[in-house]
């Protein structure tokens, strides 16, 4: 049976470390291998897990966008699983019940609407997600499941893990936009932004976000 838990990056060691708040500007630079290490905290300064992180560079990334982890939300124990799903523009993804349990998935989200009758254990529903944004999930018949898919147009892009850090490689240098969403997120549309300039060196950025 295949697992659909999320992807984790890998850490890389960072040989400048610079703290801004959410909505900040700054350039920076260090020496070392071209990488961007993000830690996302709230106000207390508690590491924020299941953020999506999204690179936009001032050149634009013109290739197909495929990221290593499954295309895949299955439902397990009445949870959804990933809880946060990255992925890219015009994937489809996998909708498998684990469950002994039937389940009903809807999203009435502006970024994808749509609804899967009820179905039961081994079986597999899937849909395709042609518009960025964000995805809340539901299930008809548990309304304590809760699931979330972040759409983005670039490649550089995943969530923070469990101490609330995300690594990304091989931007190009230049001005770019980070966007950090979490469904708890106190602001439009759960999102939070900053612009600043990527060198050819190690950086590392401390991201302070206000949650609900």
């Amino acid at each position: 049976m295949q697992s659909y838990l999320p992807f984790r990056l890998p850490a890389f060691a960072a040989t400048a470390c610079i703290t801004i708040m959410a909505g900040g500007t700054l350039s920076v630079a260090a020496a070392g291998p071209a990488t961007l290490r993000v830690q996302v905290v709230d106000l207390d300064g508690i590491p924020v897990r299941d953020a999506v992180v999204e690179l936009q560079a001032q050149r634009q990334h013109t290739g197909p966008i495929r990221f290593p982890w499954k295309m895949g939300m299955a439902q397990k124990d009445r949870q959804f699983l990933p809880g946060t799903l990255v992925i890219a523009k015009g994937s489809t993804v996998a909708f498998p019940n684990l469950d002994n349990v039937r389940h009903s998935i809807y999203s009435f989200s502006k970024s994808a609407r749509f609804e899967f009758e009820l179905y039961g254990r081994d079986q597999t529903r899937t849909q395709a997600f042609p518009v960025t944004g964000s995805v809340k999930l539901g299930c008809n018949i548990h309304d304590e499941m809760r699931g979330y898919i972040r759409i983005t147009n670039t490649p550089f892009a995943g969530k923070t893990d469990h101490n609330g850090y995300l690594t990304l490689q091989g931007m190009p240098t230049g001005n770019s936009a980070l966007t950090v969403w979490h469904p708890r997120l106190r602001s439009p549309s759960n999102e939070s932004r900053s612009t600043f300039t990527i060198t050819d060196d190690s950086q590392t950025h401390r991201i302070t976000v206000s949650l609900l």
